[in-house]
């Protein structure tokens, strides 16, 4: 089992940047596939990008060239930079983990876009 706890998000300005950051705990994380999910006010939680346990990337097409993830198995940790921000990016961002049949969820953190 893997805890999940997301730090990094706030207020930024249209064109803005953020890093997100997750902290896993556990054990086995560089056999975990791991992601970001968002949610945005009345909609449902669409994935964001996607790190496979052998460091392939995945990104939604809205983030696409915008977003990176990264992760460090060494820290346990995966990151999410996010740039050119757009206020429809707003949305609380999840970190998530998934170890064959198994999701593990943060609590989330949330992005703000000001226009």
């Amino acid at each position: 089992q893997v805890q999940l706890v997301e730090s990094g998000g706030g207020l930024v300005q249209h064109g803005g940047s953020l890093r997100l950051s997750c902290a896993a705990s556990g054990s086995s994380f560089s056999l975990y596939t791991m992601g970001w999910y968002r949610q945005a006010p009345g909609k449902q939680r669409e994935l964001v990008a996607r790190i496979s346990s052998g460091g392939k990337r995945t990104y939604a097409g809205s983030v696409k060239g915008r977003f990176t993830g990264y992760r460090d198995n060494a820290k346990n940790a995966v990151l999410l930079q996010v740039n050119s921000l757009h206020p429809e990016d707003k949305a609380v961002y999840y970190c998530y983990a998934r170890l064959q049949a198994n999701d593990y969820w943060g609590k989330g953190t949330l992005v703000t876009v000001s226009s």
